[in-house]
C-alpha cells in the first residue's frame, strides 16, 4: 500500500467484520471504518476542502481522530494535529499558521478551542465532536452521517503531504513538519521485508495507543495496527491504572509507550497483579531506559523491549535496540540508541559535513524515505535542515561504533525532552522575559529521574525586584503550555556569555550534569 487511503478499502474488503479501534466501548470494524472515512472525506469536500488544504484536530485521543485523518487523506487534505495540553494562544498560532479550514474539537478541549478561536482573525469551520460545546459548531456526527458513503473520487499520490506535525522552533516559532503518504507508509514496508520479530504483526495482535496523536509517536503507532489488520486499543489520555487494565482485559500484544510512561505504569502496586502472559513487545523512544527501570519492567512485563530513535522530521524511528541487546544484567550496548532502521542511512559528520571515523563525536545526519517533504512555508529552515543530497541534520551530536550501532552524546540544538515532550528554552525563555521583575533568562534541561530531563530558569532580576518564584511561573503559565513551565528557578547576579555577548546554555549546565557519561537522560 503506498497510500494512507488504501489502507481501510484493503481490511474492509479481505476482513470486515474485525475491529479496527476500540474507544470507550465503541468498537468500529475495518468495512465501517472505511464507511465513515469515506464520509468524512466526502462532507470535507462538500465544505470547501480541497487537496492540500489543512484541517486541524484539538483533543485527546479518540477513534473519532483517526476517521478524520484517514478521511481528511482520501479527501487530499493534511491532518494537523493539535496538542491538548498547549496553551490557547499556542493552539491558535497552529491554527492561523497552517490556515486550517476546517478544526475539529472534543469535548475534552473546549476552553482551549474557545479562547484559541477568539484569536483568530478568520474563524475556520468548527465540527463539536461527542458533544463539545463551541460556539457555531456543527456536530460530527450530523455532519458526517449526511455525506455519501461512496469512496470520493480524488486522485492521491504517495508523494502528497498527509499529515503536518508541528514541533518547538530554536526561536520559539513552531515549525510544521510535512509528512507524505510516503514518509508514513515506506519504513513499514522496509520492516516488514526484514522479518524482525519485534516487528511481526498478525491480525491476532492488539495494540495500545496511548501516547499522544499530536505527537508523530501517537500517530504512527495508530497507523502501525491498522496497517497491519490489529486491533486498535485507543486510550484517551495516558493513566497507568487504566493501561494496565487495557493490558487485562484487552489482551494487548504490543505497546508504544515512552520510559518515563513506562516507570510510571510498573511502580503501581497492581502491576504486580496483572497478567501480561499476552504482551509480546513494548517499543519505546524518546530517551533511553536506565538500566534499573529496564530490569524492573522485564520483571513484571515479562516481555521483549526494543528501543527506538528518531525524531518528528524523520517520520518517527530511524535507529533501534533489538530486544537481543536488551540485557537485565547491563552490557555496553544498553547505552546505544541501535542500528540504522530498514532503509535508514546513518552517518556522524563534522562542521563541514565531512564523515567521521567510528567514535569520533559529530552531528547525526540521516537519509532514508522517512525524511520529511519540508517545513511548511520556510523554505529556509528547510534548506538548512535537509541538503540537496537528502540528508537531514538531526541537531543531535554522536558516534558510530565498528558494528555500526549509533550512540547518543549531546545535543547540537537546545531542544529539552521532558517525558517525551520536545521543548525549546526560546519559548520558555520568551514566555518568562515579559515579567516585570525579569532582565534576563537562560532556560537549560537538567536530570530528572523520572521525566529524563526537567526545564529549569536561571534568572537575572531587576534592580529592586523580589525573588518570587511561584509569581514568576504563574506568570509564565498564562503564556505556555504547563509541561513547558519550569519546574525550578535559580537566581543568579549574572549569565555566563562569551565575547560576542551570547549566552553559554552549557556552562550554565555543567554543574547539574557533572559526573554523567553524557548530557542527555
Amino acid at each position: 500500500m503506498t497510500t494512507l487511503a488504501e489502507i481501510a478499502l484493503r481490511h474492509a474488503l479481505s476482513r470486515p467484520e474485525s475491529v479496527a479501534f476500540s474507544f470507550q466501548g465503541r468498537d468500529t470494524t475495518f468495512a465501517l471504518f472505511d464507511r465513515r472515512t469515506n464520509q468524512v472525506a466526502n462532507a470535507l469536500v462538500a465544505t470547501g476542502v480541497a487537496p492540500g488544504h489543512r484541517v486541524a484536530y484539538l483533543g485527546k485521543n479518540s477513534d473519532r481522530y483517526f476517521e478524520i485523518f484517514f478521511g481528511a487523506a482520501k479527501a487530499g487534505a493534511v491532518m494537523t494535529p493539535i496538542g491538548w495540553r498547549l496553551a490557547p494562544a499556542e493552539a491558535a498560532a497552529i491554527l492561523e499558521d497552517c490556515g486550517a479550514r476546517v478544526v475539529f474539537v472534543g469535548p475534552d478541549a473546549t476552553g482551549q478551542a474557545n479562547a484559541a478561536l477568539a484569536c483568530l482573525a478568520n474563524r475556520p469551520s468548527v465540527i463539536a465532536i461527542d458533544d463539545a460545546s463551541i460556539q457555531s459548531a456543527t456536530s460530527f456526527d450530523m455532519w458526517r452521517e449526511v455525506a455519501p458513503m461512496d469512496a470520493p473520487q480524488v486522485e492521491i499520490r504517495p508523494d502528497d503531504v498527509a499529515l503536518q506535525v508541528y514541533t518547538s522552533g530554536t526561536t520559539g516559532r513552531p515549525k510544521g513538519v510535512m509528512l507524505t503518504h510516503e514518509n508514513l507508509l515506506a519504513k513499514h514496508r522496509e520492516l516488514t521485508r526484514a522479518q524482525m520479530d519485534w516487528y511481526r504483526w498478525t491480525p491476532d495482535d492488539v495494540s495500545l495507543v496511548a501516547m499522544p496523536v499530536a505527537h508523530v509517536g501517537g500517530s504512527l503507532w495508530g497507523i502501525a495496527g491498522l496497517l497491519h489488520g490489529a486491533k486498535g486499543v485507543i486510550a484517551h489520555e495516558f493513566d497507568p491504572l487504566t493501561v494496565l487494565d487495557f493490558i487485562e482485559r484487552d489482551r494487548i500484544s504490543k505497546m508504544f509507550m515512552v520510559p518515563s510512561a513506562l516507570q510510571i505504569v510498573v511502580r503501581q502496586p497492581r502491576s504486580r497483579e496483572v497478567n501480561f502472559g499476552r504482551l509480546k513487545y513494548i517499543l519505546y523512544g524518546a530517551s533511553p531506559i536506565p538500566l534499573d527501570l529496564l530490569r524492573e519492567c522485564m520483571d513484571v512485563f515479562g516481555c521483549g523491549f526494543c528501543q527506538q530513535y528518531g525524531m518528528t522530521e524523520t517520520a518517527g524511528a530511524i535507529a533501534y535496540l533489538p530486544p537481543e541487546d536488551h540485557d537485565p544484567n547491563g552490557n555496553p550496548r544498553m547505552r546505544a540508541a541501535g542500528l540504522p532502521m530498514p532503509g535508514v542511512e546513518i552517518k556522524i559528520v563534522d562542521s563541514l559535513g565531512n564523515a567521521l571515523p567510528p567514535h569520533t563525536v559529530g552531528e547525526i545526519v540521516t537519509r532514508s524515505c522517512g525524511n520529511m517533504a519540508g517545513y511548511w512555508r520556510m523554505p529556509e529552515a528547510t534548506s538548512a535542515t535537509v541538503d540537496p543530497d537528502g540528508w537531514l541534520r538531526t541537531g543531535d551530536a554522536g558516534y558510530l561504533d565498528e558494528s555500526g550501532y549509533l550512540y547518543i552524546h549531546d545535543r547540537v540544538k537546545d531542544m529539552i525532552i521532558s517525558g517525551a515532550e520536545n521543548i525549546y528554552p526560546a519559548e520558555v525563555e520568551n514566555a518568562i522575559y515579559g515579567h516585570p521583575g525579569v532582565a534576563e533568562v537562560a532556560v537549560i534541561g537538567v536530570p530528572d529521574e523520572k521525566w529524563g530531563e526537567a526545564v529549569k530558569a536561571v534568572i537575572v532580576l531587576k534592580p529592586g525586584a523580589v525573588a518570587n518564584v511561584e509569581d514568576i511561573l504563574k506568570f509564565a503559565r498564562t503564556r505556555i503550555a504547563g509541561f513547558k513551565v519550569p519546574k525550578s528557578i535559580d537566581f543568579v547576579e549574572a549569565l555566563p556569555r562569551n565575547a560576542s555577548g551570547k549566552i553559554l546554555r552549557r556552562q550554565l549546565q555543567e554543574q547539574y550534569w557533572a559526573g554523567r557519561m553524557r548530557k542527555v537522560n
